[in-house]
């Protein structure tokens, strides 16, 4: 089924934002992406912070940060860190996108080379092990200065030059 831009971009939000709840508790909810070759096989999955973005000048690339490269610490106060160069922002760049009557997004991205057929990247509500590791994040996340919050979530830089943690 093929929607509208305003249309996905809302269900997006609601899956990130983890509005899909069946509790009404953001903490249960979340955004998983999954990418499979064009044979089906799964070649990605990762639970998604809670942003997203459409590039302004290319409105077929879509920005977003899966979460890879926590640790666990023996700190109490933070059990848990990311390395927020390799948890960095992500392009899907889709010749075509269509929402499933699941709820879940699914973008076929572009090929690379000359292959006739590209991967598909699904974005859909998080379970199991991403939804742990999402909570996870949301902890780490919430121990960040408001000033490198803002800068995670506008999903414009590629490095990580936070100043703090507290």
């Amino acid at each position: 089924m093929t929607t509208t831009p305003a249309a996905w971009m809302s269900a997006l939000t609601a899956l990130l934002t983890g509005r899909h709840s069946t509790t009404g508790d953001r903490d249960d909810a979340g955004a998983q992406l999954v990418v499979t070759d064009p044979d089906g096989s799964e070649v990605f999955r990762a639970p998604l912070a809670r942003h997203s973005r459409i590039d302004p000048d290319h409105p077929n690339i879509l920005w977003i940060r899966p979460i890879v490269g926590g640790s666990p610490t023996t700190e109490r106060s933070l059990p848990y860190t990311y390395n927020l160069n390799v948890a960095r922002r992500r392009s899907l760049t889709w010749a075509r996108m269509e929402a499933s009557a699941d709820g879940s997004l699914h973008f076929h991205l572009r090929p690379l080379g000359d292959d006739e057929a590209g991967q598909v990247a699904r974005i859909e509500p998080a379970d199991g092990d991403e939804l742990e590791e999402l909570s996870r994040w949301d902890t780490f996340v919430s121990g960040l200065s408001a000033g490198d919050e803002a800068e995670l979530d506008r999903l414009e830089a590629d490095s990580w030059s936070g100043t703090e943690y507290s």
